[in-house]
């Protein structure tokens, strides 16, 4: 394979289909704890909220693992549960207990609030703004949405579940409402995501943590076919719009989800066999799928983790990432060598 000659912001070349040897890499979360600068700064700003809200805070912390890693794109720092929020559903983060909300009713569904939806988002719209000004040039900036499915989780249980089962359980027992909520996540969500656009994002992420708790049925219901509305509503503002779908634990519903949705790259978690990427990624561009717990352990867990992926995707539009987000236990000192030996593996 021959070395390719990066472009000014390879990983929008990759996730448009080019191969980059060694690829181009940023990890999901690579703002957050696992950083003593993230920690000073979350404290400065008080609550979780705050430092979402706050572009002064937002940008920041958005910038710290980009001069610390020089990472190939940064991510917008910010929460999929703010699109709730902006509809008027309460929420607040708690040490130890995550996000928490009032459970949503069948009956408010049809009440949800849209007028105030970008005046509470313009806040991170204007942290987008400063952000492509000041990250360097060849670095791409990433945006980001909840699934309608996964919000919709959050929604109906107020609250992180093992198995979603109160959402499953709501999606049977009220059909039509639970269609309803995803219908109106799903037109928000995309407003939101040509907002960041707008704005100066380069591509866009749509974050399905929780596709992998649902059959078969109930993923091409309740994951695809509102995904498919957000990238196609997308695609009617911005024809270009380069957008990765990230349908974690999908399994073998990955096969199609691509297809069925119009995603451009395509996130795996670290559980999709490397045969199966293959399989993918002669479709298109994918994107991870580094076990997190690798990173963690460090040492040659980490180091046959590295090799297997370069080796089984290297020769195809890779951008090396994670397979779910980085863990507060990781030592930087994993990341860092991490990044040294993609860096320095030689064409092949």
């Amino acid at each position: 394979m021959e070395q390719k000659v990066a472009s000014k912001r390879v990983v929008l070349d990759v996730l448009r289909g080019e191969t980059v040897f060694p690829p181009p890499v940023w990890l999901m979360r690579q703002a957050g704890r696992y950083l003593p600068e993230y920690r000073a700064t979350r404290k400065q700003a008080g609550g979780f909220l705050d430092l979402c809200y706050n572009p002064d805070f937002a940008v920041e912390v958005t910038l710290q693992p980009i001069r610390r890693f020089g990472f190939d794109a940064s991510i917008l720092f910010s929460d999929i549960l703010v699109v709730p929020h902006a509809l008027g559903r309460d929420l607040r983060f708690e040490e130890g207990r995550g996000p928490l909300m009032t459970p949503i009713r069948p009956e408010e569904i049809a009440e949800l609030d849209r007028g105030g939806f970008h005046a509470t988002l313009e806040p991170v719209y204007e942290t987008v703004r400063r952000l492509r000004r000041g990250l360097p040039a060849e670095t791409a900036l990433l945006g980001f949405c909840g699934a309608p499915w996964t919000i919709a989780t959050y929604v109906i249980a107020g609250h992180g579940t093992p198995d979603q089962a109160p959402a499953r359980l709501f999606a049977y027992r009220h059909p039509a409402e639970f269609l309803a909520l995803l219908d109106t996540i799903a037109e928000v969500s995309a407003e939101y995501l040509i907002r960041q656009i707008e704005a100066g994002a380069d591509a866009v992420q749509i974050f399905d943590s929780w596709s992998g708790v649902l059959d078969e049925a109930s993923f091409a219901a309740f994951c695809v076919a509102p995904v498919e509305k957000i990238v196609r509503r997308v695609r009617a503002a911005r024809p270009d719009a380069v957008i990765i779908g990230f349908p974690k634990g999908a399994g073998s519903l990955y096969d199609t989800y691509r297809a069925r949705t119009g995603v451009t790259g395509l996130g795996l978690d670290w559980s999709v066999p490397l045969s199966q990427a293959q399989r993918l990624q002669a479709e298109g561009a994918v994107q991870g799928n580094l076990d997190p717990m690798r990173l963690v352990a460090g040492g040659q867990a980490l180091a046959d983790g590295v090799d297997a992926i370069l080796d089984g995707l290297g020769r195809g539009p890779l951008v090396f990432n994670l397979g779910h987000g980085i863990t507060p236990e990781t030592p930087l000192a994993h990341v860092e060598a991490m990044l040294r030996q993609i860096r320095s593996r030689a064409a092949q």
